[in-house]
C-alpha cells in the first residue's frame, strides 16, 4: 500500500519504460511469424535479393514446414522455462537474467538481419533460422518471467501497462511489415529494414531497463522488493515447517518454490482455511478448484496455434495478382488478428461474461474448434486432399475477425476468473498454474499444426 511519502512517477517515465519492455518481450515472436513470406522466399531456393516480404511461396516450403516449426520452436521454450523458472530464478540474479536476455535477443536479431545480405542454400538457412527462433524465444521466456517478478511489487497499473505493451507488439510487427512492403525499395532493402526495426526496439528496451535504477519511483519499489523478499523467505520457510508438521507432510521443495513466488506485497497466509487432507500438496487443492478454467485456457490456445499462423499464413487472395493480393496476408491475417485479439482482451475491462459457474463458457471454448475446418477450407491454392469451399476473401476476413476477438476475450476471461475461484492466499499459486497451462496450450496447438497442414 502506497504511503504519503511514496515518490511520484515523474512524467510517467517508469510506466512508459514498462510499456516498452512489454513490447520488447513479444517483438521477436511477432516479427518472425509476420515475416513468413520472406522466409518462404528464401527456403524456396531464392537468394537474398528474391526473398520478398509480401509473396507466398507455398509449394516449395512444404518440405520444410516452416510455419509449423517456427510456431512449435517459439512455444516450447515458454513451456520449458515455465517449468524451470523457480530453479533458474533462484540461481541467477534478476539483473543478469533481464539484461543478459535482452542483449542475447539483440545479437540474434542482428544475425537475422545480417542473413538478409548473405546468399545461402535453403537447408543451412533453415537450420540457422530455427536455432535462432529457439534461443530467442528461450531468452524471451526468461525475460518475461523476470519482468513479471519485478512488477510484483509495483502498483497494478504498471502490470496493465506492461500487458498493453505486449498486446501491441503484434500490431507493431504487422505495421512494420506493411510499411516495409509499401516503401517502394527493392526486396532486399525492404527485408533488411524490417529486421532492423526490432533491433532498434530491443535497444530502446535495454535503455529503458537501465534507466529504472535512476528513477526514484522505480528505486523505491525495487528496494522494497529486495527487503520484503528476504523477510518473506524466512517467514515462509518457518510457516511451511509448521504447516507440514501439523499435516504430517514431508517438506516439499516444489511446494516451497511455489510459495516463494507469492506477491511480496501480500502477507503469506499458509494456514488452510478449509480442511486439507494429509499428504495432499497445496498445488493439487488449487488445481481442483481451477481445473475448468485451466482446461478452457488450454483449449483456446490449442485451437488458435493449430491454425495460426501455420494454416492462415498460407491463405491467399482469390483476386487477380496486384497490390491487394500482395498485401492481403500481412493485413488480413497478421494485422487483423492482432488488432482484434487486443480488442477482445480489452473487453474484459468492461464485463466478465459468462461467469465461472456458467456452462456457456466451456461451450463457447469448444465451439472455437469450428475455426479449424473453416480456415482449412479457405483459399489455400496448394492442397491435395480437401476442397476449397470458401474462396472469396470476405469469408477469410470474417472468420479471422471472429477467431481473433474470441481468442483475446476468452483468454483474458479465463485468466481473470481463475483467481476468483480460490482463497486469497492461493491466488499467486493459481496464477502460476494458469501460466503453465497457457504455455501447455500454446505447445499443443503448435504440435497439432503439423497434422492439420498434412490434411490439406
Amino acid at each position: 500500500m502506497a504511503r504519503g511519502d511514496t515518490p511520484q512517477d515523474s512524467y510517467h517515465l517508469v510506466g512508459i519504460s514498462f510499456f516498452i519492455l512489454g513490447l520488447g518481450t513479444l517483438l521477436p515472436w511477432n516479427f518472425f511469424i509476420t515475416a513468413i513470406p520472406y522466409f518462404q522466399g528464401r527456403l524456396a531456393g531464392a537468394n537474398s535479393t528474391n526473398g520478398t516480404l509480401g509473396t507466398n511461396h507455398n509449394s516449395p516450403v512444404d518440405a520444410f514446414n516452416f510455419n509449423n516449426w517456427v510456431t512449435l520452436l517459439s512455444q516450447l521454450p515458454l513451456l520449458l522455462f515455465t517449468l524451470l523458472n523457480s530453479f533458474l530464478y533462484q540461481c541467477i540474479p534478476e539483473t543478469v537474467r533481464i539484461l543478459g536476455s535482452l542483449l542475447v535477443i539483440l545479437l540474434l536479431f542482428a544475425l537475422t538481419a545480417a542473413l538478409v545480405k548473405v546468399d545461402m542454400s535453403p537447408g543451412p538457412f533453415f537450420s540457422i533460422t530455427m536455432a535462432s527462433v529457439w534461443f530467442i524465444n528461450s531468452f524471451c521466456a526468461v525475460l518475461q518471467g523476470s519482468l513479471f517478478g519485478q512488477l510484483g511489487t509495483m502498483p497494478s497499473t504498471y502490470s496493465t501497462l506492461f500487458l498493453s505493451g505486449q498486446g501491441l507488439a503484434g500490431i507493431f510487427a504487422a505495421l512494420a511489415m506493411v510499411m516495409s512492403m509499401a516503401s517502394g525499395v527493392d526486396a532486399q532493402t525492404s527485408a533488411l529494414g524490417y529486421f532492423i526495426t526490432p533491433c532498434v526496439g530491443i535497444l530502446v528496451s535495454i535503455v529503458c531497463y537501465l534507466s529504472l535504477p535512476h528513477l526514484e519511483f522505480a528505486r523505491y519499489y525495487l528496494a522494497k522488493k529486495s527487503s520484503l523478499a528476504q523477510g518473506r523467505e524466512l517467514e515462509t520457510k518457518a510457516e511451511l515447517l509448521r504447516s507440514d508438521e501439523r499435516n504430517g507432510v514431508p517438506n516439499s521443495p516444489q511446494k516451497a518454490a511455489l510459495i516463494l513466488d507469492l506477491d511480496p506485497e501480500k502477507e503469506p497466509q499458509l494456514e488452510p482455511e478449509e480442511p486439507q487432507k494429509p499428504g495432499k500438496p497445496l498445488v493439487f487443492i488449487i488445481l481442483r478448484k481451477i481445473w475448468l478454467m485451466a482446461l478452457c485456457l488450454v483449449l483456446v490456445f490449442t485451437v488458435t496455434l493449430s491454425v495460426f499462423p501455420a494454416i492462415t499464413a498460407m491463405v491467399t487472395s482469390s483476386t487477380s495478382p496486384g497490390k491487394w493480393s500482395q498485401f492481403f496476408n500481412p493485413i488480413c491475417c497478421f494485422l487483423l488478428f492482432n488488432v482484434m485479439d487486443w480488442l477482445g482482451r480489452s473487453l474484459t475491462s468492461y464485463f466478465l461474461w459468462p461467469d465461472q459457474d456458467s456452462r456457456l463458457l466451456p461451450l463457447l471454448v469448444c465451439l472455437r474448434a469450428l475455426f479449424i475446418p473453416l480456415f482449412m477450407l479457405c483459399h489455400v491454392p496448394e492442397r491435395s486432399r480437401l476442397p476449397i469451399l470458401f474462396p472469396q476473401d470476405a469469408y477469410f476476413i470474417t472468420f479471422m475477425l471472429l477467431f481473433a476477438v474470441s481468442n483475446g476475450y476468452l483468454v483474458s476471461l479465463t485468466m481473470c476468473l481463475a483467481p476468483r475461484q480460490v482463497l486469497p492466499h492461493e491466488r499467486e499459486v493459481a496464477g502460476a498454474l494458469m501460466t503453465f497451462f497457457l504455455a501447455l496450450g500454446l505447445s499443443c496447438g503448435a504440435s497439432l499444426s503439423f497434422l492439420f497442414k498434412a490434411l490439406l
